[in-house]
């Protein structure tokens, strides 16, 4: 296949329910505003926009019953099209979930899974209640049932590296070592570039590849649109959770240079927090002739 005639498939998935973050539905948006334009097809997955009303816990997960609803409709617009390639643009991690499952069952073992995130992803209901927390978990045929349940072939651990992974918590240090699932650390990519990575996609004897990309594997002190940037709380709100330390320009060298020797098939993008761009939005609601938000 070559990208001139493949399929690829542009998912719009604005979930929020995943993080029970709601600035997540607008962040998807704008992504999708920012992204070029494409020439292939497009498609998105009804979410219904933020309200007032709390999402309610159900078997240990925060939104559990519109999170499967989304996912089993996410799955029928990507199955609709059989793309070779897609390319989404969320939206809390989870929404990874149908397309990477998608993926795995096309390419079984020939694909290779490159999570570039500051968290691993691996969270059960026992551990933590937000699904965007279980993602790679359920990719890789554990967690919940009803959420394994839509990865028809799991990914191989040893096909799964992380870049920018650091300070898990100890429940998450031992399961990522009880999977022998590899890391290139903040540290790593720092001294060494793209080669730790480069070397396990070879070690792996995959052809595809699929990224996912968090956002908040970003420093927010220079890169503002993430979780831990949020601004005007105190300095303490995100106290013992790790926080981005990789730079955007990292970020692009690594995955220009792992393209250059793997098929990239899927790219994910997810948990956009444009904090400014959301201030403004809400501003001009509520200005006078251009809002409809009285004061």
């Amino acid at each position: 296949m070559t990208l001139s005639s493949d399929k690829t498939l542009r998912l719009l998935f604005p979930q929020w329910q995943g993080g029970n973050n709601p600035p997540y539905f607008f962040g998807s948006q704008l992504l999708s505003w920012l992204a070029p334009v494409t020439n292939g097809p497009v498609e998105e997955v009804p979410v219904k926009a933020p309200t007032e009303k709390p999402l309610s816990e159900e078997n240990g997960i925060v939104g559990r019953q519109v999170l499967l609803e989304q996912l089993h409709t996410a799955r029928g617009l990507i199955d609709k099209h059989n793309p070779d390639r897609l390319v989404v643009l969320g939206g809390d991690c989870l929404v990874d979930l149908a397309p990477f499952a998608y993926l795995s069952e096309r390419y079984k073992d020939e694909l290779a899974v490159l999570w570039v995130d500051t968290h691993p992803d691996i969270m059960t209901p026992e551990h933590f209640n937000h699904a965007h927390a279980m993602v790679l978990g359920n990719l890789l045929g554990l967690g919940d049932a009803d959420f394994t349940q839509a990865v028809a072939y799991p990914v191989k651990p040893e096909n799964v590296l992380f870049a920018g992974l650091h300070d898990p918590t100890e429940w998450e240090a031992g399961e990522i070592k009880r999977l022998g699932l590899k890391n290139a650390g903040p540290e790593e990519l720092a001294q060494k570039g793209s080669k730790l990575v480069l070397d396990w996609f070879r070690s792996t004897g995959a052809k595809y590849l699929a990224i996912h990309l968090d956002l908040d594997v970003f420093n927010p002190r220079f890169f503002h649109s993430v979780l831990f940037a949020q601004p005007n709380v105190p300095p303490d709100t995100f106290k013992g959770i790790a926080q981005g330390e990789v730079s955007m320009a990292q970020v692009i060298q690594l995955l220009n240079d792992i393209s250059e020797i793997a098929d990239v098939v899927g790219l994910g993008i997810a948990e956009h927090m444009p904090w400014d761009a959301l201030a403004l939005k809400n501003m001009l609601a509520r200005l006078p002739l251009i809002g409809r938000t009285k004061l």
